[in-house]
């Protein structure tokens, strides 16, 4: 399906010279981002609920609880909002006006569908394990159909999406920069500590090491 970027909802306005319209760094920013924000109206509010995701080609798939009123709303609604955020630092001016953060966001737009077929809910859930910790998923047990059926997985089908950019120099004033205050960047970036293993069951007696998941984060040792 073709994805149109912009589209109608999101257009930058706004500062339009951070906007990219292109999918692959549309596609970047969702797939880096380890959480995405859904919009839905639940009981006549505007709600907002985060949540992990995954994306595959133009589908962007979220999961919850079989009562999550949000989810369940996105799928009653004609189109539903997802947004993404990485927070890449603080662009720090010589004035609080100029000052902002460094981020790149995604927003995209579609309708939503539940899946219910168990065996595609269980390759989508396999796809969200991974997202979080890329490798997992083949690391763990299957998911039990009883837990399949507890669980709901909602595709959205994103119809339209921009992506938004901001990064290098601060805009001071011209007059600002003859000023004595500390302006530039201050890069910031995901980083995971050392596991913690909770010793219980066939850990408790050295039978299982660190997964090469976890391996892969780096500075982890078994």
């Amino acid at each position: 399906m073709s994805v149109e970027l912009p589209g109608e909802h999101t257009r930058l306005r706004r500062l339009p010279e951070k906007a990219r319209y292109d999918e692959a760094t549309l596609y970047a920013i969702l797939d880096e981002a380890p959480y995405c924000h859904v919009c839905a109206t639940v009981d006549g509010l505007a709600s907002a609920l985060a949540t992990l995701h995954a994306r595959e080609g133009s589908t962007l798939y979220l999961h919850g609880s079989q009562s999550n009123a949000l989810l369940r709303a996105t799928l009653a609604q004609e189109r539903t909002v997802a947004t993404a955020t990485i927070y890449d630092g603080l662009r720090l001016a010589r004035s609080g006006f100029e000052s902002s953060v460094a981020y790149r966001s995604a927003v995209v737009v579609g309708p939503c569908r539940e899946i219910s077929d168990l065996d595609e809910k269980r390759r989508v859930l396999d796809l969200l394990v991974d997202h979080a910790l890329a490798g997992r998923s083949r690391e763990v047990r299957p998911a039990t159909q009883r837990e399949l059926r507890l669980t709901l997985v909602v595709a959205l089908t994103i119809d339209e999406g921009a992506g938004k950019v901001s990064d290098g120099p601060t805009d001071d004033d011209e007059d600002d920069l003859a000023l004595e205050v500390w302006g530039g960047l201050v890069p910031a970036r995901l980083v995971y500590g050392e596991p913690v293993g909770d010793g219980r069951g066939a850990m408790a007696d050295g039978r299982v090491t660190l997964p090469a998941s976890l391996r892969r984060l780096g500075g982890a040792r078994d």
